[in-house]
């Protein structure tokens, strides 16, 4: 599978990531470091060392995984564990992990003696088809997702569809609901094909074409200014309540799961703002009810809820800013939306579940 051209670096489509040792050896790096977190360091490491075989002086430096750790704190750790190492301004960091990874250790090395050069080898689907392309890097800040962090591009992407063999359904169930937005907000064949394919049988192709539709959107808009905000869809409401899920409930929800609930309070505003229709309204909350288990809120979470969104980076002069579709492959940005109608969004959800 070919290559994909993005904001000056190459995303490569390779099982078994025969570009890499190549591109790193091409390059004259003083230090290797490779973030991982506990699980990929099981898992998927000796992939990547089977990968640059030639390629053995490194140091690996070890998180914790999940979206609770993705903070101030852990990223000091990694910055200390930089340092102590004798990393300087050549070296190079390698992300081999979940979107945790290739958030916080992007920005730990855009931050880095101001800056070093990252590679990203995201290893679950959600990373793959969304973390790892555009140049976001970031960490959480209390229960506020990715509200610090940088614009920085890595070096390359490599992506292989191995480290799926990892995971185990509802993580893989997880990083689909991205594939699923990019098909809502610009690609209407893929969105069917997503309602017919298993997700025990993801395949590279379907991974190439969501990538393919982000990248088309971020190249045209690096920092956001206009168009890439379309692929938020879902996430104003899904990020707020991801974020309530992490800090109250003992199994708190995976971001995708979030965003799937995301999605059908905003496709429900987007048939209230922008027509869409109400078949694609059904069809589109019957996409994720059947993927995702219901997710059981109250009224009592509303305030909560809205107090997060409040705090979106996307917002704009204290509005609550979205975007929808005006239909299933059309998406608009900077769209404000008032307290009252998002309440009713939220109730729209509790009542087809």
């Amino acid at each position: 599978m070919q290559s994909i051209d993005s904001l000056g670096y190459q995303v490569y489509f390779e099982e078994d990531l025969a570009s890499l040792e190549p591109f790193i050896a091409a390059r004259d790096y003083s230090h290797i470091l490779v973030l991982v977190d506990i699980n990929t360091n099981d898992n998927c490491l000796p992939v990547l060392q089977a990968a640059m075989p030639n390629i053995t002086n490194y140091d690996i430096i070890e998180v914790d995984p999940g979206e609770e750790n993705k903070n101030i704190d852990y990223c000091i750790g990694v910055w200390k564990t930089m340092l102590d190492f004798g990393a300087d301004r050549k070296a190079l960091m390698i992300n081999l992990g979940g979107g945790v990874v290739t958030d916080m250790g992007g920005f730990a090395a855009s931050t880095f003696k101001r800056g070093i050069d990252f590679i990203h080898i995201p290893t679950t689907l959600l990373s793959q088809v969304d973390a790892s392309v555009g140049g976001k890097t970031g960490i959480d800040l209390d229960n506020v997702k990715n509200i610090v962090g940088t614009f920085t591009q890595p070096q390359a992407v490599f992506i292989s569809t191995q480290f799926l063999k990892t995971l185990d359904h509802r993580q893989i169930a997880s990083g689909f609901a991205e594939v699923i937005k990019h098909g809502l907000i610009q690609d209407k064949k893929l969105y069917e094909e997503c309602k017919r394919i298993d997700l025990n049988a993801i395949d590279i192709a379907i991974i190439h074409r969501s990538v393919e539709i982000k990248n088309n959107v971020i190249t045209q808009d690096p920092l956001e200014k206009g168009l890439r905000k379309i692929l938020n869809f879902g996430h104003t409401i899904g990020h707020a309540i991801e974020g309530y899920s992490l800090y109250n409930d003992k199994n708190p929800l995976l971001h995708g799961e979030a965003i799937g609930i995301g999605m059908i309070c905003e496709a429900w505003l987007s048939h209230k703002y922008l027509g869409l229709s109400e078949s694609d309204l059904k069809d589109i909350s019957t996409t994720f009810l059947n993927i995702y288990a219901p997710y059981h809120y109250s009224k009592d979470q509303y305030s909560a809820f809205l107090e997060l969104m409040k705090n979106d980076k996307k917002n704009e002069s204290n509005q609550i800013g979205f975007a929808l579709l005006a239909a299933i492959g059309d998406c608009k940005f900077n769209i404000y939306v008032n307290e009252d109608d998002i309440q009713l969004a939220l109730d729209y959800y509790l009542s087809i579940i």
